[in-house]
């Protein structure tokens, strides 16, 4: 039987970007943005935890279908924004890493952990699948691929220690007719990047290579992996090209492409790169909290695009900021408003205090004692500020969840000028959403100071618990002026680490370092909070040369620093 859940998802010289003055100003496309880990209904998995990672979209009869591990169903949506759900039959529906793929006006699919088969739809708003082929012994983070020639060929891998493979298939039985391996997958003595560790930092342990997916543009193969490991902030996506779906590939130097070791949520690896509707490029990806346990993990939207040369390339730049949907997908220029902000709250349990709820780290929870709708949380943005967005990311704590919730959260949001007469911002009293990363833009721009959620219902006999309440908007005053000089050197004993500085500029609140190959190629950043002026990086490629240029940031803005050669 067919059960379908309705989920909204709301949805070179020093430049100075305004945050009022150079993004886009007509009201209604305020409403046409989204802010990352993308607003999903993520299902409970181990220990009453949510998650949600390696995904594959692909477009299928005018609507995007997501895939994602272990999420006993799949999402469709038709313009990235508002999704519905659907629970299928036909499938085990309990396995990672799922692949789908369209041929003959048709959709076929399988996953992970040696699953042995091949299912297949002509209509999977159904959740109707039956079973194309047996391909035993199966495969491990399986990528299908279709060339334009209407040959078949599956990418696959997942190990500490083997190389990525790709097999020509048969496009009706789907059993192997020809394999090659891809040696070009592994290379961490040469490659920071795929070293273990939140900063690239552990040499000693096994890098996992994994979460294969294949583009075509322009005649050339874009095969792109995933390293060092899911649990790790530098969870990233590499890319190697060739002229021949088998092969042989070759590495770019310019990874990895889809890197977001910083911010918020951090991590953009094991990802699917896929064409909209429009014809622009998106990459969505997997996300890490692996806090609490280590597949704790959640989804990424990042806009992709090709350069002029070919190189692909992902935007992950405050890349859990707001963004718009559409036109040249741009950060809003709303600006993070909550970090480090005073909170006060009903109460705290022992090991969660409120302080979390405001400093813009997933990897820690604010916890009321209880899931009562006595509690609350207040949030002081010492001083006037216009709020455009929040974005109330739910923690669940000691929640009894299993599966699929069928409950909600609800609450109010409230904001004050002066802390003591409030008025209604947002009202999900009645209704709700079972929506841990609530992303909501306010019906018009509010002049606040004090911010408040009351809890109504907390889901699943869970206690009323956030990891952030991260309020969106504009502060008073001056952008920072632009960083200076900027200097760089290479670890002596170890080529793919750097350190990096520059001298600190009044009326900031954090840097944001942008390393790239090339002036047009910056696809690396590092966030640098809390008066910091230097920051090691892990993640370079040993003997090639790096540009470099650090931002200035504040709630006004954002002022773009000049691109220096600093690491030859």
């Amino acid at each position: 039987m067919l059960k379908v859940k309705k989920t909204l998802l709301v949805a070179g010289l020093g430049l100075v970007v305004a945050s009022s003055a150079c993004f886009p100003a007509n009201a209604a496309d305020r409403f046409a943005t989204y802010a990352n880990p993308v607003d999903l209904p993520y299902r409970y998995q181990f220990r009453s935890l949510r998650e949600a990672a390696d995904p594959t979209m692909v477009w299928f009869k005018d609507r995007y279908w997501l895939f994602a591990s272990h999420s006993k169903g799949y999402w469709w949506s038709f313009d990235l924004l508002k999704w519905e759900f659907v629970e299928p039959t036909g499938f085990p529906v309990n396995r990672y890493a799922p692949t789908a793929l369209v041929m003959n006006n048709r959709l076929y699919m399988t996953a992970s952990e040696n699953t042995p088969d091949i299912w297949t739809t002509d209509d999977p708003l159904t959740g109707s699948w039956s079973k194309a082929a047996d391909i035993r012994p199966g495969y491990n983070d399986p990528c299908l691929f279709l060339d334009d020639d209407g040959r078949l060929y599956m990418y696959e891998g997942l190990s500490g220690k083997d190389v990525l493979r790709v097999y020509e298939l048969d496009p009706v039985t789907f059993q192997p007719l020809r394999k090659a391996d891809v040696p070009a997958s592994r290379n961490k003595a040469q490659r920071g990047w795929e070293v273990v560790g939140d900063n690239n930092e552990i040499d000693s342990a096994e890098s996992f290579v994994e979460g294969a997916w294949m583009t075509k543009y322009q005649g050339k193969y874009y095969l792109q992996y995933a390293s060092p490991g899911t649990e790790y902030k530098t969870y990233a996506d590499g890319v190697l090209t060739s002229n021949s779906p088998m092969g042989p590939f070759k590495y770019e130097p310019y990874s990895p492409f889809s890197f977001k070791p910083t911010g918020f949520a951090a991590g953009a690896g094991h990802s699917s790169t896929f064409q909209g509707a429009d014809g622009q490029w998106w990459h969505i990806g997997t996300m890490t909290i692996s806090k609490r346990f280590k597949f704790e993990r959640r989804l990424g939207l990042f806009p992709a695009s090709f350069s002029e040369g070919g190189a692909l390339m992902a935007d992950t730049y405050l890349g859990d900021y707001p963004r718009y949907i559409g036109g040249k997908r741009e950060l809003t220029g709303w600006m993070l408003l909550s970090r480090h902000k005073p909170v006060t709250v009903s109460s705290t349990l022992e090991g969660y205090p409120a302080e979390n709820a405001s400093d813009e780290d997933i990897r820690t929870v604010w916890s009321a004692q209880t899931g009562e709708s006595t509690e609350w949380l207040q949030m002081d943005l010492r001083g006037l500020k216009t709020v455009e967005a929040v974005q109330l990311n739910f923690a669940d704590q000691d929640s009894a969840g299993r599966g699929i919730s069928r409950d909600v959260y609800r609450y109010v949001l409230e904001g004050s000028d002066d802390g003591a007469s409030w008025r209604i911002l947002i009202d999900q009293s009645t209704g709700g959403r079972d929506a841990p990363h609530d992303y909501r833009v306010l019906a018009k721009p509010e002049l606040v100071r004090y911010i408040r959620i009351k809890n109504v219902h907390t889901p699943d006999n869970g206690k009323f618990s956030l990891y952030d309440l991260r309020v969106f908007g504009h502060g008073q005053g001056q952008r920072p002026v632009a960083v200076g000089q900027v200097t760089a050197t290479r670890q002596q004993d170890d080529a793919r680490r750097a350190s990096i500085s520059w001298k600190p500029v009044k009326n900031t609140d954090f840097y944001i370092v942008r390393l790239g190959v090339e002036p047009d190629l910056m696809n690396q950043n590092f966030q640098v909070y809390d008066g910091a002026s230097t920051v090691t990086v892990g993640s370079l490629n040993s003997g090639q040369k790096y540009y470099v240029a650090v931002d200035a940031v504040n709630e006004q803005g954002i002022t773009r620093g000049k691109t220096q050669l600093v690491l030859p």
